[in-house]
């Protein structure tokens, strides 16, 4: 059965979409705001996803941006009440599928998900590693180890450890650290990112003998292999 995730918070809406798609024999699940939805992404692998652009506290766009970062394989399909040319562009240029503009037939969004659900391809495990030192990560997979050590990590940690070991050596600020793995409209203090590096080092640092995360007085901080 395939599963397709709902990010709408119209409640009507969203039962209207989630009891018909279920009459196709579809799972399904709502999201009720973008955070949700982003989580539920990360927490499992969706078939297709439908996601409202004017979604709270995350927006539709801003989802689809950061989960296009790791997956670019899931069919999405954007709905928006929007109608004007710059909010599709945006949708299609950040990686969307498609997009259906509100109101809609309820027919015309069935078709579109039966077409993109019958063009999608099965996702394949991409062989993308990263590697400092003796510390690895497969990006896709979201495997991490330290020598033969397994290490678990929430979702904002990986993006965190990903985004340093992709700029291995660079000393990063934290404002360049904050926009790439919290997102441009997240308006949080900035010591946040202590918090977080603080929550990394105890999982792939403080264990081992060599630490890879240095702190840079007074700019940021970098990944190095301690060689």
């Amino acid at each position: 059965m395939k599963k397709i995730l709902i990010g709408e918070d119209e409640e009507k809406l969203s039962r209207v979409i989630q009891l018909e798609l279920q009459y196709e024999n579809y799972e399904t699940k709502i999201a009720n705001n973008g955070k949700e939805a982003l989580r539920y992404m990360e927490e499992q692998t969706w078939d297709l996803v439908l996601l409202d652009i004017m979604i709270p506290e995350l927006s539709g766009l801003e989802v689809l941006r950061r989960v296009r970062r790791t997956d670019t394989i899931t069919p999405i399909i954007l709905l928006t009440a929007r109608d004007e040319v710059h909010d599709k562009v945006s949708g299609l240029d950040l990686g969307a599928n498609d997009y259906v503009t509100k109101p809609f037939q309820i027919e015309e969004l069935l078709a579109r998900v039966r077409v993109h659900l019958r063009n999608s391809k099965p996702q394949k495990i991409q062989t993308e590693k990263l590697a400092v030192g003796e510390l690895s990560v497969a990006v896709e997979t979201r495997q991490v180890l330290r020598d033969t050590v397994e290490i678990e990590l929430t979702p904002r940690e990986f993006d965190l450890l990903v985004y340093l070991m992709k700029n291995k050596n660079i000393v990063l600020t934290r404002e360049q650290i904050m926009e790439q793995v919290w997102g441009y409209d997240y308006f949080g203090d900035t010591n946040v990112v202590d918090v977080y590096i603080r929550y990394l080092r105890q999982k792939v640092d403080k264990p081992f003998d060599i630490p890879y995360i240095q702190t840079v007085r007074g700019v940021g901080y970098t990944m190095k292999d301690g060689t």
